[in-house]
C-alpha cells in the first residue's frame, strides 16, 4: 500500500485545519465590531496590533494587565448548548480587574481550547467574548484557537483571556488613597458572575438533583437560564465615575466573597465595614444555601452575594457618584463606610443582617 493511504496525518489525529479556518472566518464579523481606533491590521496575523502613540497623551501612562477564565462555568454553557454568554463572563473577569486601579482597557487576546472545532459553536463563543468587548470599550485584537483531542472530549471546551489597560500615574486608584470616613458604595450584581460555580452545580447537581431545564418560580425562567446569566461589565460605569467624582479605589468581587476582595485594597490600620441590612441578596443566593444547607460564612466566602463591585470614595463624592450611576442604570447605594481598624482581625468585615 501507498505511504499515501497508511500515513498518518494531523486529520488522522483528530486535527481538523479546516475547520479552524471555518471557525476564524465565521469570527471575523464579531471581532470588527469591537476596533478602536488604535487597533492595525486585522484578524488573522500572528500578533494584534495596538497604536501605542497614542500613549503620548499621558504625563506617565502606567500599563495595566490581567488574565483570567470563566471556571466551571463553562460546563454549564456545554450542557446548555448555549456558548456566546460565557464571553461576557470572560471579558467581566479581565477588564473588571483591570479597571479597579483606575485603568481604561484598551484591549484583550482570547485563549479557546477545544476537544474538536465546530466552527458556529467557536464563533459563537467570540461573538459573546466581542459583545463584552464593546461593553467595555476594548478591542479584541487576536486570540487563538487549539484543538486538543484525547485531552478533551469532542464537545468539551474552555476559555480564558488576558487585557491590557492604561492609567494616568498620578491617577492610579488604591489602598494608599482610602481614608478614614470614606463610604463603601455597593454595585449590584446581575447574579453568580463566574465565580463558586463549583459549589453551586455541587449544590444543584448532586445534592438537590435538579435538571437545568427546571423551572424555579423564585427566578422566573429556568434553572439553567438564571445560572448562565452573564457577568455583569462594570468598567465604563467605573471609568464615569472617576471622571465625574473623587474615587479613592475600587474592589472587584469575585473569588472569595465581598469581604476578602474589599480587604485586598484597604490600607493597615483601617477597616471596611459593610452592612448587609443595606439589600438582599438576588434569589439564587438563598437557593444555593438552603438546597445545600450552606452556612452563611461559607456562601459569603464563595458567592458574591449580590453584590459585583464595590467603589470607596470620599463623603463628600456619595451624592455625584449615585447619581452617575443611577444615571447609567446601575443599581448602586452606600453600603457602609472606612473606620479605624481598632481590635478588627481583618481589613473587612460584614455585619448585620440581610434584608427581607
Amino acid at each position: 500500500m501507498s505511504a499515501e493511504s497508511t500515513g498518518a496525518s494531523y486529520a488522522s489525529a483528530g486535527v481538523d485545519i479546516e475547520a479552524g479556518d471555518r471557525a476564524v472566518e465565521l469570527m471575523k464579523e464579531w471581532v470588527k465590531k469591537t476596533q478602536r481606533p488604535e487597533v492595525l491590521g486585522g484578524l488573522g496575523g500572528f500578533a494584534g496590533l495596538f497604536d501605542a502613540s497614542a500613549l503620548k497623551l499621558y504625563e506617565r501612562p502606567l500599563l495595566a494587565s490581567a488574565t483570567d477564565g470563566v471556571g466551571t462555568k463553562v460546563d454549564l454553557a456545554r450542557k446548555m448548548g448555549v456558548y456566546d454568554t460565557i464571553g461576557h463572563d470572560l471579558v467581566g473577569m479581565v477588564v473588571d480587574d483591570l479597571v479597579v486601579c483606575g485603568a481604561e482597557p484598551l484591549f484583550m487576546t482570547d485563549y479557546i481550547c477545544v476537544g474538536k472545532v465546530h466552527p458556529e459553536r467557536v464563533a459563537a463563543i467570540v461573538k459573546g467574548i466581542a459583545e463584552g468587548c464593546v461593553l467595555a470599550g476594548c478591542a479584541l485584537v487576536g486570540g487563538e484557537t487549539a484543538e486538543h483531542p484525547g485531552l478533551l472530549g469532542e464537545d468539551d471546551f474552555d476559555v480564558a483571556g488576558a487585557g491590557t489597560g492604561v492609567v494616568e500615574a498620578d491617577r492610579l486608584l488604591g489602598a494608599d488613597r482610602i481614608r478614614t470616613g470614606d463610604a463603601v458604595i455597593a454595585m449590584a450584581s446581575s447574579g453568580l458572575h463566574s465565580n463558586g460555580y463549583s459549589l453551586v452545580r455541587h449544590v444543584v447537581f448532586d445534592r438537590a438533583g435538579w435538571a437545568l431545564d427546571r423551572e424555579v418560580e423564585e427566578f422566573g425562567r429556568t434553572l439553567g437560564e438564571e445560572l448562565l446569566e452573564p457577568t455583569k461589565i462594570y468598567s465604563l460605569d467605573c471609568l464615569a465615575l472617576t471622571r465625574t467624582t473623587e474615587v479613592h479605589a475600587f474592589s472587584h468581587i469575585t473569588g472569595g466573597g465581598l469581604a476578602n476582595n474589599l480587604a485586598r485594597v484597604v490600607p493597615d490600620g483601617l477597616h471596611a465595614v459593610v452592612d448587609r441590612s443595606t439589600w438582599t441578596p438576588g434569589a439564587v443566593f438563598d437557593l444555593v444555601g438552603k438546597a445545600g444547607q450552606v452556612e452563611r460564612l461559607e456562601l459569603e466566602k464563595t458567592l458574591n452575594m449580590g453584590v459585583g463591585m464595590i467603589a470607596v470614595v470620599p463623603e463628600e463624592s456619595v451624592d455625584a457618584a449615585l447619581t452617575t450611576l443611577g444615571d447609567r442604570g446601575v443599581d448602586a447605594w452606600v453600603a457602609g463606610g472606612i473606620t479605624e481598624r481598632g481590635g478588627h482581625a481583618t481589613g473587612a468585615a460584614l455585619t448585620g443582617d440581610y434584608a427581607n
